[in-house]
């Protein structure tokens, strides 16, 4: 029976017999009826204080899977209020953020976008590739801050891409990354109120989404990792609308940010040396507006890499992760 039970056991779990797949997770908030307000400190804000805590209402997240580590990648289906879209975001907190010395911090939120169709799932929310574990080894090495992740769905459906955009007459993607997305984010976690606590990660359409939104919004959200990223928005749902497609154009951006002079952003780019067809065009990008005024550039070159996320998160262990990390904030531990 001994012998039995030690082959059941993961064969039973494989088929989510004992999972809490889809049970309630709170990351750190009280559960309705068990105490406090879902808001959690909401209560305690100090209008001199860097932290914004969680202004509620908290959300219904439900346990999508967990890491080694013990901590848990949660999922949630929201309905943008300012965009009007309704979609699932995963998030992921790393471990310290429920370490009693960081109670009272603050911590930064990266918005990883993935490529491709977008929707109905975001590829990064799985652990197949890392990327909540190569933060959190980075961070308790020193190497990167200890980012809370906010992986949206990138595009309404799979039928178009929509350039992470408010293109007219269509769902406004612009606004629910931008605006909704946050906005989840402050309800439910430990947050900064300044824009060096806030990021975007994306590859592909993703990495155009969130280089564009950091060129547009730089009062907002202080620094991307864009990885092989488009450098011009080229969905077919521009057609008729050259003005607002111009609107949202990263060179154009880069342009009126550089003639404004402030504030600064922080753009690192991410490449395989096997892209043939995006490392030109990062380039070129970076030789117009590259550490120019507040345009601040770092390009990683990933030897071998090919256009996948596999390749991105080598180049996030291998640099980039650090060099954003530098020129933001993360939270201050209790003496």
């Amino acid at each position: 029976m001994l012998v039995l039970g030690g082959i059941a056991w993961p064969v039973l779990d494989y088929f989510e017999v004992f999972s809490d797949r889809g049970d309630p997770v709170s990351f750190g908030q009280p559960q309705p009826g068990e105490g406090g307000q879902a808001g959690g400190d909401s209560g305690k804000q100090k209008k001199d204080s860097k932290v914004l805590f969680p202004t509620g209402p908290q959300a219904d997240f439900r346990v999508e899977s967990h890491l080694n580590d013990g901590t848990t990648i949660g999922v949630v289906k929201l309905h943008g209020k300012k965009s009007g879209f309704t979609g699932k975001v995963w998030v992921w907190a790393p471990k310290q953020y429920t370490d009693p010395k960081y109670a009272k911090s603050g911590f930064p939120v990266m918005i990883a976008l993935p490529g491709g169709n977008g929707y109905p799932t975001n590829y990064w929310m799985g652990t197949d590739l890392k990327l909540q574990s190569t933060i959190a080894k980075e961070s308790l090495e020193g190497k990167s801050l200890p980012f809370i992740l906010a992986m949206p769905v990138l595009n309404p459906d799979a039928k178009n891409y929509y350039d992470g955009s408010d293109i007219p007459g269509q769902p406004k993607m612009g606004t629910w990354l931008t605006e909704d997305v946050p906005d989840l984010m402050k309800a439910n976690f430990r947050t900064l109120k300044s824009r060096d606590g806030w990021a975007f990660m994306g590859s592909s359409s993703g990495g155009f989404s969130g280089l564009k939104a950091v060129l547009k919004d730089p009062d907002k959200f202080k620094a991307v990792i864009a990885s092989g990223p488009d450098i011009v928005p080229d969905s077919p749902l521009w057609a008729g609308h050259e003005a607002e497609k111009a609107a949202n154009n990263p060179e154009k951006l880069a342009e009126k940010l550089i003639a404004a002079k402030h504030p600064d952003v922080y753009l690192a780019f991410q490449v395989g040396t096997k892209e043939h067809t995006v490392m030109p065009k990062v380039k070129k990008f970076i030789s117009q507006y590259g550490n120019k005024g507040p345009v601040k550039t770092h390009l990683q070159e990933i030897q071998g890499g090919e256009h996948n996320g596999k390749t991105y998160v080598q180049g996030m262990a291998n640099g980039s992760l650090q060099w954003i990390s530098e020129h933001m904030e993360g939270p201050t531990p209790a003496s």
